[in-house]
């Protein structure tokens, strides 16, 4: 495509030339005949021209298909420039804006003449890119640090949290990937192992071993690594960490070698996905599928917590993966164990002002309290979900919402971290609490009345610095 781009500094012109060819066929027009002569001898293709003159386009062979570009820096002579080539046939006209301050006013202006023409800053052609090239120069230091760091470790463990996800699997798998070493060298492993059905089935599909160690078995490895969790998780029986990658909102009280905490990413596999592209490290299909099943898990499929770069690693992920895998992993996610939890949740639930809220009981197994609060988010008219469910002697709350309201993350950390672990994102929470410690601060409350207690916290909470004719609807 051949295109046209009238400029007034060098520094445009030579940008531009390393960005447009070869895929244009690029004419400069400069009013600066010693700057012209620069450009020539530079290769590039500039001639002098008055670009304020009808004729200087015509005989440029302007014409309708023509790309024309035009640099702005502010000078009351651009109304002259567009007239001149929208007078000559140009009808595809880029202005560049260098070095305006408010360049959307100018912009405004401009569009009320000229409403077909294209209006940029120059901060948008190079300030993405350079940023993105920016950070991924720093996340391949970064792995490069710590790749070193680990190398001359005999054995390394990869840490998951209890009941590991399909997040903390499929991170596991990467970060052994990134240190080139082998399930016997780089051991995955967890203090309590995998429980729910479909996570058991992405284990055996994709033959993922997870260790089961002891917070004593920990000492006896030379390094350690936790991905999808931080050392506050285990409530001070994991005294040393190497290395940490997560994406949970970052907590005090406990040092590592090297971090990298995101919490505005949808999930760890993300973050492993831009260590793996930034050493350009081969991602086998086995570690890709795990990896594009965790976005996708963790995200409820971009429906929560996911931005722009959840969705890049996707992308780059997708082509890579075994789709029919991923469908066969997702097959396992409904049980009759679990809608049995479904079902106690209805008898025992109640709604009001769009808050679903529900105490399960006492439940085997925690995975099935937040399955049901992801259950009842899909309803009409439900907003926030909380249920709540006991395992063992301890309470389990899981809480989720649409991610437009209050945040979640500040709800449980308000009411339960001092009295138990407490912690998650604006649209998914969680917290974990002994059932002592919960009856101390509330009271002695019988099974039956956990669901009215802990709605009452939640509207509490959501009606703070609520004016009252924007409250919730009453369901």
């Amino acid at each position: 495509m051949r295109c046209l781009a009238v400029c007034q500094s060098e520094l445009v012109v030579r940008m531009l030339d390393e960005i447009l060819l070869p895929s244009f066929e690029v004419e400069y027009l400069v009013e600066s005949k010693p700057s012209v002569r620069r450009l020539h001898d530079g290769g590039i293709n500039a001639h002098a021209a008055d670009p304020r003159r009808t004729d200087t386009y015509l005989k440029a062979d302007l014409t309708p298909g023509t790309c024309v570009i035009i640099e702005d820096t502010g000078r009351r002579s651009l109304r002259k420039i567009l007239e001149a080539v929208r007078d000559a046939g140009g009808t595809l006209v880029y202005v560049i804006a260098v070095g305006i301050a408010d360049y959307r006013k100018r912009e405004e202006l401009l569009k009320a003449e000229f409403p077909d023409l294209y209006y940029l800053s120059l901060s948008e052609l190079f300030g993405g890119p350079l940023l993105t090239e920016f950070s991924r120069s720093l996340t391949r230091l970064r792995v490069q640090q710590y790749q070193r760091f680990l190398a001359d470790a005999d054995r390394v463990l990869i840490l998951l949290h209890n009941d590991p996800d399909p997040d903390a699997l499929a991170s596991g798998l990467a970060l052994r990937n990134i240190l080139r070493r082998t399930k016997q060298t780089a051991i995955i492993g967890a203090i309590q192992g995998v429980t729910r059905p479909e996570n058991i089935r992405m284990l055996n599909l994709l033959d993922i071993h997870v260790d089961i160690v002891t917070p004593a078995q920990v000492a006896d490895y030379h390094r350690v690594a936790m991905v999808d969790v931080q050392p506050h998780y285990f409530g001070g029986t994991v005294d040393r960490v190497d290395l940490v990658i997560d994406h949970h909102p970052e907590q005090s009280g406990y040092s590592a070698v090297f971090k990298d905490i995101r919490p505005d990413y949808g999930s760890t596999s993300t973050i492993l996905t831009e260590h793996l592209r930034a050493v350009d490290a081969n991602i086998s299909e086995r570690t890709a599928t795990a990896m594009l099943y965790a976005i996708k898990s963790d995200t409820l499929f971009f429906n929560r917590q996911a931005n722009r770069v959840d969705i890049e690693a996707f992308s780059y992920l997708y082509p890579l993966a075994d789709a029919a895998l991923i469908r066969k992993m997702e097959g396992a996610e409904i049980t009759m164990e679990r809608l049995e939890y479904v079902l106690k949740a209805k008898q025992y639930g109640r709604m009001v002002e769009q808050v679903f809220c529900a105490h399960v009981g006492h439940s085997p197994r925690e995975d099935f309290i937040p399955y049901v609060a992801d259950f009842y988010l899909q309803l009409e008219n439900v907003k926030w979900t909380i249920v709540s469910g006991v395992v063992n002697d301890t309470l389990i709350v899981s809480v989720r919402n649409l991610g437009y309201t209050r945040n979640a993350g500040e709800f449980v950390r308000k009411y339960f971290s001092d009295i138990g672990s407490a912690g998650g994102h604006r649209a998914m929470a969680k917290a974990v609490v002994p059932i002592a410690a919960f009856r101390d601060k509330f009271g002695n409350l019988a099974p039956e009345a956990f669901t009215d207690r802990v709605l009452g916290l939640a509207l509490e909470f959501l009606h703070e610095h609520q004016p009252s004719d924007k409250r919730l609807v009453r369901a």
